[in-house]
């Protein structure tokens, strides 16, 4: 198993970069082409999410972005370090404090909007969140014959 990991500063236009990362490392995993699209605008949406709820909430912490091929897939987690507001962690996004100045609702609302759009993408994702901040996991099934070396 094999396990890259990508760590930016919260700006926006990191986000490509690590789009570019991403789609390098699947086709490397074997990710089928046809699905290499879908695995960058998830990819984006899931770091433009992480970058949204940094900046919102003050957190100066990189996103962190863990790339891992296994033996039959291939699987993505981008992590923000916001936490949650009071509460269990669980799979329950936008139930995060809002920080100074903050409009929470329009917060909540692109959040929501984000997970749709993932959700929309990608067949395994799971949503995580707890004190120590929230996870986004994703992964799609790979091809070994069609690795590249």
């Amino acid at each position: 198993m094999a396990t890259v990991e990508l760590r930016f500063s919260a700006q926006p236009e990191h986000v490509r970069t690590a789009r570019l990362v991403a789609a390098a490392v699947a086709r490397r995993a074997g990710v089928d082409e046809a699905v290499l699209d879908e695995v960058r605008l998830a990819v984006g949406e899931a770091c433009s999410r992480a970058v949204g709820l940094h900046r919102s909430h003050g957190i100066t912490a990189p996103v962190q972005v863990l790339l891992t091929e296994e033996e039959k897939s291939f699987s993505i987690e981008v992590g923000d370090e916001v936490p949650v507001s009071g509460g269990p962690s669980g799979a329950e996004a936008g139930k995060r404090g809002s920080g100074p100045g903050d409009d929470h609702e329009d917060a909540d609302g692109r959040d929501q909007m984000g997970l749709a759009v993932i959700s929309g993408l990608v067949d395994d994702v799971e949503v995580t969140t707890g004190e120590h901040g929230g996870v986004i996991r994703m992964s799609w099934p790979t091809n070994p014959a069609t690795i590249v070396s």
